[in-house]
């Protein structure tokens, strides 16, 4: 597990309530007491990042410790961001009697399903692809499983979403046809003939249309080179986080086989708070037979992963002093 500190990017994820915060935080630690320029990331809406760490994060990166940053995105902020544009595109465009209804349809976008992933995933989309970002690891600490999964399959989807609608406009007939080659398909690699800076298959295009083209080709590029990244093992690596618990475990083996059927590369489950030895009494010794019954299940079931595990602590985890303990245990456990 040592090597997944030295990618580019780690994703932390498991169900809601495992520790997936407290992990990528004390992993965050241990990457940058080595020397890797680090930002840890938190994408869940019900951010606790700053708890853990006890200090106050925003949307914009902040010093922690020595090559250490943190920061807690917020989506709501992205969904802001994301609609002022397309407001202003639309503007360029739109006569002036129809801007009215087009600003209430944007409002009501604001709470429609799936955009705030969308938003989400723009801003994470260019996090990750930007080389020029001043960090040696990203460690991504993201929202409970389904959502993370929704994540990385949105190129996809968004490449569907535009094909479709632009097949419902006889205008953009030609748009289409531009477009249609960049969708992906299973087996096929993401990459694109647009992604030649020589090569522009626009210029065929009107004014209006080839504007918009544009902004579509883009985003969807943007799509594409990150999911290349995150499909590409030598730079990415996915670390669950599971408790030896029936729930845990049943999610956790489904959501390895969700991203290994779409070649995203899993480096292990963390097996946390597991009840050490030392813990005494008839109650805590009930559980403990229980819980070798899911240590072995976990065993079974994932055993072609790494399972490096921590105990369940006696205290939370709150502020520096204890994420450097937590750091010295997963060193401890081979990373």
């Amino acid at each position: 597990m040592k090597e997944l500190l030295n990618k580019r990017l780690l994703w932390v994820g498991g169900k809601g309530g495992v520790g997936k915060t407290t992990v990528s935080a004390a992993l965050a630690v241990l990457a940058a007491r080595r020397g890797r320029r680090v930002l840890v990331v938190s994408t869940d809406p019900a951010h606790s990042l700053g708890d853990v760490f006890d200090r106050e994060l925003g949307d914009v990166p902040r010093r922690l410790l020595p090559n250490l940053d943190a920061m807690e995105i917020d989506p709501d902020a992205e969904v802001e961001a994301h609609l002022a544009r397309v407001t202003e595109q639309m503007r360029r465009y739109a006569a002036p009697e129809m801007m009215k209804e087009l600003e209430r349809q944007m409002r009501l976008t604001r709470q429609s399903p799936g955009t705030q992933e969308a938003a989400l995933l723009e801003r994470l989309s260019r996090l990750v692809t930007d080389d020029a970002a001043p960090w040696d690891l990203i460690i991504i600490d993201t929202a409970p499983t389904g959502h993370t999964l929704r994540l990385l399959t949105l190129p996809e989807a968004m490449a569907a979403w535009t094909d479709g609608l632009l097949a419902h406009n006889r205008k953009s007939e030609e748009l289409g046809k531009v477009l249609s080659h960049l969708t992906p398909r299973r087996g096929r690699d993401l990459a694109s003939p647009l992604d030649d800076p020589e090569e522009d298959p626009l210029a065929d295009l009107d004014e209006r249309t080839r504007d918009v083209a544009r902004t579509l080709i883009e985003r969807r590029r943007l799509f594409h080179r990150a999911r290349r990244r995150i499909e590409n093992a030598e730079e990415t690596g996915f670390l669950f986080v599971m408790t030896p618990e029936r729930l845990p475990i049943l999610e956790t083996v489904r959501a390895v086989r969700a991203l290994e059927e779409v070649h995203i590369p899993v480096a292990g489950t963390l097996v946390n708070r597991v009840i050490p030895e030392e813990a005494d009494g008839d109650f805590l010794r009930a559980r403990r037979e229980q819980e070798a019954t899911y240590l072995a299940r976990i065993d079974e079931e994932l055993g072609h992963l790494p399972r490096p595990r921590l105990p369940w602590l006696p205290t939370d985890v709150q502020g520096l002093e204890i994420l450097e303990g937590l750091a010295d245990r997963l060193e401890g456990e081979g990373f």
